[in-house]
């Protein structure tokens, strides 16, 4: 692991990077597209990017987000950085399940079913042990709970 993953790791749970991380995601989806998707969330985690129709305007939506390889599909987490409000990428994702997830500059057709019971505590178990930050994420966010996806290859 690198000592800028290993900060990052270490940001992750404290309210700095929850004010802080948002305003850096513009800058996230520059240098994804840049990259062609090479590389997401600077490089810090295990990252992809998912775009999602717009459930209002219906437009392209691009979210770089911690993505986690799961059998032949991939799980993403929508913590919003421990806000109260889901984010809107899994709005997005509720009213149209078809998405696209670039990683590695490869873009994958997906669609996206949300996470419940126990597969959805099996998960979130996985990605607190690769994001802990999600733990006070999940405590800061008001009584909302945290969607998980799993995204399938179509």
């Amino acid at each position: 692991m690198s000592i800028f993953r290993a900060a990052a790791r270490r940001l992750g749970p404290t309210r700095f990077l929850s004010s802080v991380g948002p305003l850096l995601v513009p800058l996230d989806r520059v240098v994804s597209r840049v990259t062609r998707g090479r590389v997401v969330a600077l490089g810090l985690i295990p990252s992809a990017l998912l775009t999602t129709r717009g459930r209002r305007s219906g437009q392209r939506r691009d979210s770089p987000l911690l993505c986690l390889p799961d059998g032949d599909g991939y799980v993403v987490i929508g913590s919003n950085w421990g806000r109260p409000a889901q984010p809107a990428w899994a709005l997005n994702l509720l009213a149209d399940p078809a998405a696209t997830l670039t990683l590695g500059g490869v873009a994958v057709p997906v669609r996206a079913r949300l996470l419940d019971g126990e597969e959805r505590a099996q998960q979130w178990a996985r990605a607190v042990a690769v994001w802990p930050g999600y733990t006070a994420y999940q405590r800061r966010a008001e009584g909302r709970r945290i969607h998980l996806f799993r995204l399938e290859k179509v």
